[in-house]
């Protein structure tokens, strides 16, 4: 599929942000914008989202705030069917947001597991069918970016949920590419290892207790430009980046 529109060869290409409020999803917004597409930002929190759209606006670019939980079926087809009205078609999605907990096997609750696989999962799974059609109905896409993770190709002690969600949404990325090879889209499994975000405050593991330092991990500025190098790079195709702090 080509990622002109139909209705202006002067319009922006147009990305579609899970997770958009911060950490990789803002870099990845404000990364985008930078290259000159116009930005959907999709996230729970208002007030996040919104500020990343101001950030998007003070660096020159066009930003829509959606708030909403990638969760909730509804609400994710919702905002995409307003990205897609408000600036005539969705040429990327990523797929960003997640849900990262620690537990040990046999204190991993039920409500913690259905969660990972909600978010994880289940969300991916509601954005990307919703984004396909739509690429589909207009006849334009260029590429679908699923963030897993290092634990999406490496299982980790007390990270059974977890890694199962990543692992989930590798294979996901892995069918639908074939599914989608033919039609000029792509998809770009992206695989990070430890980066410095929030997610880590609330994870249920002692950072200084495991000897893992967060002035060693990657910044999610690093894995947005990662990102979008390979989405606009011309000539190859990038079906899997794993990410690795120097």
């Amino acid at each position: 599929m080509t990622s002109a529109r139909p209705d202006s060869r002067l319009a922006a290409p147009v990305a579609f942000i899970t997770g958009a409020g911060r950490g990789i999803g803002r870099a990845v917004a404000l990364r985008f914008a930078k290259a000159g597409y116009a930005v959907a930002c999709f996230a729970r929190s208002a007030d996040e989202v919104e500020a990343t759209v101001a950030a998007v606006t003070a660096a020159g670019g066009r930003g829509l705030a959606l708030r909403g939980d990638v969760a909730d079926e509804a609400q994710i087809e919702a905002a995409v069917a307003r990205a897609d009205s408000e600036f005539g078609g969705i040429d990327v999605l990523v797929n960003n947001a997640g849900l990262f907990r620690v537990r040990p096997l046999e204190e991993l609750d039920t409500a913690t597991w259905r969660a990972l696989l909600e978010t994880n999962l289940s969300g991916p799974f509601f954005a990307t069918r919703a984004v396909v059609r739509a690429m589909k109905a207009r006849g334009r896409g260029r590429a679908i970016v699923n963030v897993s993770s290092e634990a999406g190709k490496t299982g980790f002690a007390g990270s059974t949920g977890y890694c199962a969600t990543k692992y989930g949404l590798c294979g996901f990325g892995d069918a639908l590419r074939e599914e989608l090879r033919g039609r000029g889209i792509a998809v770009l499994n992206v695989l990070p290892g430890q980066v410095d975000t929030r997610a880590w405050d609330d994870c249920g593991l002692d950072l200084a207790r495991v000897g893992i330092r967060r002035e060693r991990m990657m910044r999610p500025e690093a894995v947005a430009d990662a990102i979008v190098h390979a989405v606009l790079a011309e000539g190859a195709v990038a079906e899997e980046l794993l990410l690795k702090p120097l």
